[in-house]
């Protein structure tokens, strides 16, 4: 038997990836089917590439925003909102309480089984939600710091025997960023079309601009 999730407010899908070369738009199916399911019906997505150890991430401050009180912000996991620092993590959440927003992540059960329930057994499982939501920011954040450190003993190593090469350019996607520049499209259409970041698009021009001086 499928749990009928009936919102009060409007459902707003928010999707990240780490980078550039990431898809963003990875866990589209998965949110889509949970909705379907659950008789949601989601009213926008919320798409960027932006490190989730970033509180100020355009499209996730546009989606607080937007919501209105008692709207959903769906997630697929907790670290695709956060891989926040304790500080941050708790200013974000105060962000979300202000408009008395409900998280609700794919892979988290209760902060969808709530639904339907009598006040006491709703007020319940807010709190249970409240305390399961910061353990699981705290491990995305721990996760952050450990693949961080990892990576910087990775590039220690490979210093030291004179293997770094330093981080490599997508030259294909400068290219693409160029090509669609000059032909007329604005920053935002780029960013639509390759799911990219400003900072990138800045770095494919600054990259352009340098190979043609030295030519």
């Amino acid at each position: 038997m499928t749990t009928q999730t009936v919102p009060k407010g409007f459902v707003r899908a928010y999707l990240r990836a780490s980078t550039t070369e990431q898809d963003a738009t990875r866990a589209l199916d998965t949110i889509n089917s949970f909705a379907i399911e659950r008789g949601l019906s989601i009213c926008n997505y919320y798409i960027e590439n932006e490190s989730g150890s970033k509180l100020e991430r355009p499209e996730l401050f546009r989606l607080l925003k937007d919501c209105q009180q008692n709207d959903i912000l769906l997630v697929e996991d907790v670290d695709r909102l956060s891989r926040l620092t304790g500080e941050d993590w708790n200013t974000l959440k105060k962000m979300i309480r202000q408009k008395d927003i409900r998280v609700m992540a794919v892979n988290v059960p209760t902060t969808w089984l709530s639904s339907g329930m009598h006040d006491f057994d709703s007020r319940m499982f807010a709190a249970i939600n409240d305390m399961l939501l910061d353990m699981l920011a705290a491990v995305a954040r721990r996760d952050y710091e450990q693949r961080r450190e990892r990576q910087q003993q990775g590039i220690t190593r490979a210093r030291r025997e004179g293997k770094y090469k330093g981080r490599q350019i997508n030259q294909s996607r400068h290219d693409a960023i160029n090509r669609l520049l000059d032909s007329g499209s604005s920053w935002t259409q780029v960013q639509k079309v390759l799911g990219c970041s400003r900072g990138t698009i800045s770095s494919a021009i600054k990259r352009k601009s340098g190979q043609s001086s030295s030519e």
